[in-house]
């Protein structure tokens, strides 16, 4: 074998592998009108505050469906003009509003159904700051996709988990699922 042959059977090997490879990696990366933009996987991406600005940059990307997690009465959080934003880009717009202060499991059940469902797939998943959801894709992680405590966390800091209370919420939520706590 040649060394360009090498050199080529290498380059080969690499583009095939690095795609499998970053598909398990949260990245950050930018997105005009997100905040705290991460591609967790093929089918998943978070942020913050989004614009519905942002909704065409995401439909560019190849979202079919947006789901927000923030409340109507958070300030910015627009959501007419999000949803209407979405609908024009030929998003699925999905509002879970969650309380943070108050949670409720019953819209972690809903969201877990939403982002599991192939229709709504790749989807973009934002509240305000990523906070809720690391902590809704740490329960998600866990109970469906089977991984541990600690690689789930991991992945839900990256992408934005930072409160206690949530964190607490979200592994409560699991062990209660799993038929604990």
């Amino acid at each position: 074998m040649t060394r360009g042959t090498r050199f080529t059977l290498v380059a080969v090997v690499v583009a095939l592998a690095l795609p499998a490879w970053l598909a398990g990696q949260a990245r950050p990366g930018t997105v005009a009108g997100v905040r705290n933009f991460t591609h967790v996987d093929a089918t998943v991406g978070c942020g913050g505050a989004t614009s519905p600005e942002a909704m065409a940059g995401l439909a560019r990307l190849g979202f079919k469906a947006v789901v927000n997690l923030r409340l109507a009465t958070e300030t910015g959080a627009a959501i007419d003009e999000s949803k209407a934003a979405a609908e024009a880009a030929r998003l699925k717009y999905i509002h879970l509003p969650f309380n943070g202060a108050e949670p409720d499991p019953k819209v972690l059940d809903q969201f877990i159904l939403t982002v599991t469902d192939p229709e709504n797939q790749p989807v973009f998943v934002h509240c305000g700051t990523a906070n809720r959801v690391g902590a809704f894709w740490l329960a998600k992680r866990m109970l469906v996709d089977r991984w541990d405590e600690a690689r789930a966390l991991e992945e839900a800091k990256a992408i934005g988990l930072s409160s206690e209370a949530l964190q607490k919420f979200a592994l409560d939520y699991v062990a209660k699922r799993r038929g604990g706590r």
